[in-house]
């Protein structure tokens, strides 16, 4: 009887689809894009399919938007959240904040079964007033601009700024009255837009020919946190426990299991991925939402038919917002084309043979690529085209388990979801009960990256409506 030893597991195995021309050393770099880096991803899935890598300088670099393969991808028995590079060096800003926390740090734990609970669809009542306020100021800030052009993802960033700064810790940046930007916020801008760019840099570089640029990133770092320890020490000599929002609770709530409070230096990596994190990222699928309701008038139209119905009284109650089912279906197929956090990186827990074909060995990661998963033809063979139709009930039911995913999976995925979604719906049907949209005939969607996402110049006429 003879016995075989099976065979090891070995990265140098894996035989992926890459882009032609690759040399040696410097392996795809003809092929590197830092600017546009998940619409890059996106561009290789669509040449190379739902498996594919890059090698730059050495590094692998491998890109899956099959979901099938995502079925083991997104399993937490098989695969666990890695930072990769962008959110890496977002640590430079929030540290151990629930987005950029690694698995191994106690902080994550702690501070998600912290939060938790500020979350739910319950805590929404606590918020939805503070929501309300934000969206009417945005309404009486473009009132006062009829038959203007006006910078959309410029006001939506102010409005979603505004929301997660009065609910998540009492501060008002006073977006709609200052003429100039905010420091902070700012200096938040800047610090993402560096991010993002020196992500696939090397450090020589960095310290050479973007030297400039470091020294403001690491000044703009210091004095965003100067800025957060200053509000979390005024609400200490206030009174921590009378203000109901989530820095009450992360200065007054002890950990369930450990009995534990964060410490100082966590709450203010809390409140900066609130920041860097939160509001970015509704800002940007609130903007994109608006550029196609701008452009399927139709669309539109079919909402306020709705938020006419549900919205009776003068004001949107808390429980109404849930009712309208068609504006959350637009807000969902806006984040199907352009999820604002557009992708996620896994690493393997152990050596795996992912789909039987490709073997990684323990700790190797890939990125999954949403752009292109969210054009999956299982979408069917229009997946450019806007239809919120793609999120009824019998649909979504009936669709591929992990076609969709813009809020990440497992226990690592997005903590605000139900925030989101409550505020973006929110803001959405104030702007169309109250404004007609006009869109630039000449603007062609152009998307911007800056970690998140967001359009590019894009800009609407708003006119109030009379009826």
């Amino acid at each position: 009887m003879t016995t075989t030893t099976p065979r090891p597991i070995r990265a140098q195995d894996r035989e992926l689809p890459h882009p032609p021309y690759r040399l040696p050393v410097l392996g795809d770099v003809w092929d590197l894009h830092v600017t546009d880096s998940s619409q890059w991803g996106m561009r290789g899935a669509q040449k190379f399919g739902g498996i594919y890598e890059r090698n730059i300088f050495g590094a692998r670099v491998t890109y899956v938007s099959d979901p099938d393969l995502l079925r083991e991808i997104n399993d937490d028995e098989l695969w666990s959240k890695f930072l990769g590079v962008p959110i890496r060096d977002l640590r430079s800003v929030a540290g151990d904040g629930l987005f950029t926390a690694h698995n191994s740090e106690p902080n994550w734990a702690k501070a998600h079964a912290i939060l938790a609970p500020s979350f739910t669809a319950a805590a929404m009542k606590g918020y939805h007033a503070a929501m309300q306020r934000c969206a009417g100021e945005l309404v009486e800030h473009w009132t006062g601009r009829a038959g203007e052009w006006v910078d959309v993802p410029s006001d939506t960033n102010k409005v979603a700024l505004e929301v997660i700064g009065r609910t998540g810790f009492g501060y008002e940046f006073e977006s709609f009255i200052r003429t100039d930007p905010h420091p902070v916020v700012s200096a938040m801008l800047r610090a993402l837009t560096y991010i993002n760019r020196s992500a696939y840099s090397h450090p020589l570089i960095e310290r050479t020919v973007f030297r400039q640029q470091r020294a403001q990133h690491r000044a703009d770092v210091a004095m965003v946190n100067e800025t957060i320890d200053e509000v979390i020490a005024r609400r200490r000599r206030e009174g921590a426990g009378e203000h109901s929002d989530l820095l009450d609770r992360m200065l007054t709530a002890a950990d369930p299991e450990t009995g534990e409070l964060l410490d100082e230096k966590n709450i203010r990596h809390q409140i900066l991925t609130f920041l860097a994190a939160g509001h970015e990222t509704s800002a940007g699928v609130m903007a994109f939402a608006l550029h196609y309701l701008s452009r399927h008038p139709e669309i539109a139209e079919q909402a306020r038919t709705e938020i006419a119905q549900v919205w009776t009284g003068d004001e949107l109650e808390v429980e109404q917002v849930a009712k309208l089912r068609y504006v959350r279906r637009i807000v969902d197929e806006s984040l199907r084309l352009w999820p604002t956090a557009p992708g996620y990186f896994r690493k393997a827990r152990a050596n795996t043979i992912l789909g039987g074909q490709y073997p990684f060995e323990k700790n190797e990661w890939v990125f999954v690529v949403l752009l292109q998963l969210h054009r999956h033809e299982l979408w069917g063979g229009d997946p450019e085209t806007f239809n919120p139709d793609r999120f009824l009930p019998d649909r979504v039911r009936a669709r591929h388990p992990e076609l969709y995913r813009p809020f990440g999976v497992g226990m690592r995925a997005c903590i605000g979801r139900q925030f989101a979604y409550h505020e973006i719906v929110l803001v959405l049907a104030t702007i169309l009960r109250n404004f007609d949209l006009t869109a630039d005939p000449g603007y062609e969607l152009k998307v911007k990256e800056t970690i998140t996402l967001k359009p590019d110049g894009l800009r609407l006429k708003m006119s109030r409506r009379q009826d």
